[in-house]
């Protein structure tokens, strides 16, 4: 079991990659001399050259061993991100947020299968929900702190760090993460034909719904702390910190539900907490107090959902586990770029508040579609 936090460690560095602009996106905006809403597309960037390549580099590399693949992609991770400390304008950047995309996505892709495969019996949404509880971390100290150290030292050094922990982390993966080989066929033409399986496509746009609307809120997280929610500057690190230790709650909570309750019912518990929790947010903005309960409870409703939804996917065609969680990889970083795309559309003519009630749209229909499949199983 003990390997599993292994696969959570290199979760965490590459969650921090990609969460940790949300937490100084305006300090980016002014360094560039672009707005807020522009910046967002750095995400939009790295998502869709993730989802997009992905995929095929699952396929490419089906045949190599797991493990060397797992390292030569951290390299690449590191190139990116070491190329993001010397970004001075938006194409050097934009460019190394395409790099470090290049190798996240393939890691991803394969600490999840690894954690699926050696998870102990019975214990398999358990075990994902550890291998996702890096990108909690990432939330819970990689936000907040990037926060900081882009204030002391600029922006630019989070990257820096990044890359020589990650160095540190091509040691372990040596030394610690088994040899795994890849047993399903993850052939495009095999991932493709996934798609011709009604629950494998409703799973699938369960996860597009939801996080896009997720994502509308997180991808801006501080200027809707700050211009939305009227949260004093000063306290925006504080804010993260809580919003990062609800991510960490609800991703235990999620997987202990999933293993006991059922996923589906999980699922929508989770999903119309989400709902309930993020209005409460938009509702009490004259409270800090109100704000940072109901920021808790929102991000712990939301990742309560994924190990629970990532179970859900490996349980629709087992034998095809691999492909599956691979594709929804793809999904997800399809939906942040939505998220990234239309939210900053919403804030060039909305208010910033908007971002809640739009995104709370895309959750409600995820909920009906957690229904739709529901029936189809029974």
């Amino acid at each position: 079991m003990w390997k599993i936090y292994i696969l959570a460690l290199i979760s965490f560095l590459i969650g921090s990659s990609q969460f940790v602009t949300s937490g100084f996106l305006d300090q980016i905006a002014v360094s560039m001399r672009i707005s807020v809403a522009s910046a967002g597309q750095f995400t939009t960037v790295y998502a869709l050259v993730y989802a997009i390549v992905t995929p095929i580099i699952v396929s490419l590399t089906a045949k190599i061993d797991r493990k060397k693949i797992i390292m030569c992609s951290f390299a690449i991770f590191i190139l990116g991100n070491t190329l993001s400390y010397f970004a001075s304008s938006v194409v050097l950047f934009t460019i190394s947020r395409i790099i470090v995309a290049l190798g996240a996505g393939i890691s991803v892709v394969i600490i999840l299968s690894i954690a699926s495969q050696i998870a102990p019996f019975g214990k398999k949404a358990s075990s994902i929900a550890i291998v996702t509880i890096g990108f909690t971390i990432a939330l819970i100290i990689g936000i907040p702190i990037g926060r900081l150290l882009s204030t002391s030292f600029g922006w630019q050094s989070v990257f820096l760090d990044i890359s020589l922990l990650s160095i540190i982390a091509i040691f372990i993966i040596y030394f610690f993460i088994p040899k795994v080989e890849n047993d399903q066929n993850t052939s495009i033409k095999e991932q493709l034909k996934l798609f011709k399986n009604p629950k494998v496509i409703i799973g699938l746009l369960i996860t597009l719904f939801w996080l896009s609307g997720y994502a509308l809120v997180y991808v801006y997280i501080s200027p809707f702390l700050t211009q939305g929610l009227k949260l004093h500057s000063n306290l925006v690190v504080s804010a993260l910190f809580a919003f990062g230790i609800a991510c960490l709650v609800g991703s235990k909570i999620g997987g202990y539900c999933a293993d006991k309750y059922g996923v589906i019912n999980t699922l929508l518990v989770s999903m119309i907490c989400d709902i309930v929790a993020l209005s409460f947010l938009t509702i009490f903005t004259n409270s800090t107090l109100c704000i940072f309960i109901f920021l808790f409870f929102w991000s712990a409703a939301v990742w309560s959902v994924q190990p629970a939804q990532l179970s859900n996917l490996a349980s629709l065609v087992p034998s095809q586990s691999s492909m599956i969680l691979g594709l929804n990889q793809s999904v997800s970083q399809i939906s942040m770029a939505v998220g990234s795309v239309l939210g900053g559309t919403i804030i060039s003519f909305f208010p910033m508040l908007s971002l809640a009630w739009i995104g709370n749209i895309g959750v409600l229909i995820s909920i009906i579609l957690v229904i739709f499949l529901k029936k189809k199983n029974l």
